[in-house]
């Protein structure tokens, strides 16, 4: 199978994963009976911010395994992933607070497409940045350390979420855990 192809495939089947995964993290804080380990990658409440951790983890996971078959293969692999996983965790909220204000609540079905394009948006970025050029080393080392920060901020956030509407239960007006 030639590079193109293979990369393709790869990002195709990240999509794919990515969805998955994302839909199942959905409940598995309920499933583990509400178990702190879950709660850094699962949404603990109905809040807009507990529902990004269902693309970024997933898409963290997906970079990890996509690793092996394209650090070699793509010149900036990890600035297309970090790019493309941010674009799914602003794409969510972006869509969200743009459709709401004008239903003023929220359509489940609407949500989840949201969830779905979100991903299927991410991945395309990351796909189309493959093509540029090798990035320079420190530009991963920033790539990376972007994921990682953002995966520090999901689990202290979910501990201790900041008092904005993001981070509010829309079922419990509660925030966090």
């Amino acid at each position: 199978m030639d590079r193109k192809r293979r990369v393709l495939l790869v990002e195709v089947l990240g999509t794919v994963f990515i969805i998955f995964i994302g839909g199942a993290l959905h409940f598995t804080y309920a499933f583990s009976g509400n178990n702190s380990f879950a709660a850094f990658f699962s949404a603990v409440n109905e809040s807009v911010w507990e529902h990004l951790k269902l693309a970024f983890w997933p898409s963290l996971f997906w970079l990890l395994i996509a690793m092996v078959p394209l650090k070699n293969t793509v010149g900036n692999f990890f600035a297309a992933k970090a790019i493309g996983a941010y674009v799914m965790v602003l794409f969510i909220p972006a869509v969200f607070y743009s459709y709401t204000s004008l239903t003023v609540e929220s359509i489940f079905a609407v949500d989840i497409a949201t969830f779905i394009v979100a991903v299927i948006v991410g991945q395309i970025v990351s796909y189309k940045l493959y093509k540029h050029r090798k990035s320079p080393k420190w530009v991963s080392t920033l790539a990376i350390i972007a994921v990682i920060l953002l995966a520090i901020i999901f689990v202290v956030f979910t501990f201790y979420p900041p008092h904005f509407a993001i981070f509010q239960d829309s079922q419990t007006g509660n925030y966090g855990i």
